[in-house]
This record gives structure tokens, C-alpha cells and sequence, in this order.
């Protein structure tokens, strides 16, 4: 696997103090403090550039993820929320800036290194992106024969925990991906990126497709996970439900850069007119009444 300007602001900018959830139902963890009182960050970002041909996507961007949040990365069509992610894992080259990892420099890290810190994230692609010519349990292992050196035996055993954590019946281990619905796809998906037992898992759109009720236990799915395992999830998303129900924070990408940052209210009150018709327009309404009678 493979400058900061004062234009652009950081996701702690605007960041409320650790543990006050994004919606009032949030319950779990939340971000974890150090011994001084300031919060771990896991991902540190600064000046983030990224283009292509000759126009920049992402230009100046600022970002920190903290230990142990759910972070809700959300932004209209063509903000970069994906080419922001696809950065953060190394996927797609920067023009500028800096990511550390786990306190290692990204860029100066040597190939061990950077090996130790790749084994620390698992990712969730949009659609699942399983191979559709293994089976979801050798979809699992594939992380696990590229950085392990495992019995076969022993993997099919981690393999199997992993399909189970998810909630899957022990049978669709043996299924195709042609044979899974788009919610089993999703769950095998996640299987597969906590094959590593991660510290940091990237989801990107991981409820897109899913009708109301599976969108929904994913989301439920997604926080028990990260109060059991004490993951940091970093979710590019564009339900409502989920920003409302799981997230500590919220980012806004927007003029190629995060517009603001911090809980939902604090983002909701953001004077923009993107965020302004996506919190407070129609569908935003009748989450939020939604959310109010739960």
C-alpha cells in the first residue's frame, strides 16, 4: 500500500471537549485523553494537498482523529470526502502536506515502519469491494496472508471469529459475495477489515444501499464494535442517521478544505449554505424528530 495556511482550519478547531457525542443518544468511550489532558491523536494531518491534473481537490486541509471517536466525515458531491480517505491510507498521492500515523511520520517512515502502522487500520470500501472470486472467509484472510505468517488452520479459526463478530451465520464463511445480500456484503466487509485486530478503522459510506432497519443495526454495529474493541473509526458518510446516532464529531469538507468541525450542534450552527440545507432542510428535520421520540 502503497504548509498550513490561516485559510484552513483544523478538525480540532472547533472541537468540543471528549465525550459529549455528536446526538444526545450517544453513549461509549469517546475520545481518550492523555496523561496531560489533551487528547490522543491518532491521525494528525496538516496542509493536505491533493489534485488531480490541474486542479486541486483537497488544498491546506487540516485534520486530526483522536483515540477512540467516531469521526463522521460528511460534504457535498465532489468535496473530496473519499480522495480524503484514500490519502490518509496511501492510496492516492499528496501534492502536499504531512499525515502521522500513531505518531510516525507517513513520509519519513522507513518500509518497516510503515508496515507496523498499515497493520494497525483496517478498511471498509465503499460497496464492499470484496474479491468476488474467493469466498467471504478467504476474503477475511487476505489481510491476514499478506502481513501474517499463519497456519491455515489458525487462520480459518480467526477467520470464522471475525464473520461471527460481525453477526454473520457461520455459513456465509463458505459464500460467494454473489451470493450475499448488500447488507452481508457490508458486514464481510467489516469482517475483513478487522482481520488485523485494528486500532483505526476507515469506513467509507458503510450504510450507503442499505435500506432503514440494516442501516441501522450497522450503525449499532458500528458502536458496539468500537466500545468493545476501543477502536477509532473514521467514517466518511452521508446518512443522517449515523451523524446523528454514533458520531462524537463531525467533519464539513467543503472549499477543498474541512469548513468546520466538532459536535453537532457546533457543526449545524456553522454559517454555510451547503451545511445549513443539509442539517436543517427536510430529511435533517424529520431525523432529528425521529431521533427526539427514540
Amino acid at each position: 500500500m502503497a504548509a498550513t495556511n490561516g485559510s484552513a482550519f483544523s478538525v480540532s478547531d472547533n472541537a468540543p471537549g471528549s465525550g459529549s457525542g455528536a446526538g444526545a443518544g450517544v453513549t461509549g468511550t469517546g475520545p481518550v485523553a492523555n496523561g496531560a489532558g489533551e487528547r490522543d491523536a491518532v491521525i494528525r494531518g496538516r496542509g493536505i494537498t491533493v489534485g488531480f491534473g490541474r486542479t486541486n481537490i483537497l488544498e491546506n486541509l487540516d485534520l486530526d482523529v483522536y483515540r477512540g471517536e467516531v469521526l463522521g466525515v460528511v460534504g457535498g458531491s465532489g468535496t473530496g470526502k473519499s480522495v480524503l480517505l484514500r490519502t490518509l491510507v496511501g492510496l492516492q498521492p499528496r501534492r502536499g502536506g504531512t499525515i502521522d500515523m500513531f505518531g510516525t511520520d507517513i513520509d519519513s517512515a522507513s518500509a518497516a515502519e510503515r508496515n507496523a502502522v498499515e497493520r494497525r487500520w483496517g478498511i471498509l470500501f465503499q460497496g464492499g469491494a470484496l474479491f468476488s472470486s474467493l469466498t467471504v472467509k478467504q476474503n477475511v484472510q487476505v489481510p491476514m496472508r499478506e502481513h501474517l505468517r499463519l497456519e491455515s488452520s489458525l487462520m480459518d479459526e480467526l477467520a470464522e471469529l471475525k464473520i461471527a463478530m460481525v453477526g454473520l451465520a457461520a455459513d456465509a464463511g463458505d459464500k460467494y459475495p454473489s451470493e450475499l445480500s448488500g447488507g452481508m456484503i457490508k458486514r464481510a466487509a467489516l469482517a475483513r477489515a478487522l482481520a488485523l485486530d485494528p486500532d483505526l478503522v476507515f469506513l467509507d459510506e458503510p450504510t450507503s444501499g442499505l435500506d432503514p432497519i440494516g442501516a441501522a443495526d450497522f450503525d449499532d454495529l458500528i458502536s458496539k464494535l468500537r466500545d468493545t474493541l476501543g477502536l477509532t473509526v473514521f467514517m466518511v458518510t452521508h446518512d443522517l442517521d449515523s451523524l446523528f446516532s454514533i458520531c462524537d464529531r463531525i467533519a464539513a469538507l467543503g472549499k477543498k478544505r474541512i469548513l468546520v468541525a466538532g459536535d453537532l450542534e457546533t457543526v449545524m450552527n456553522y454559517p454555510d449554505p451547503w451545511i445549513e440545507e443539509y442539517f436543517h432542510g427536510k430529511r435533517a428535520r424529520a431525523t432529528a424528530a425521529g431521533m427526539s421520540q427514540q
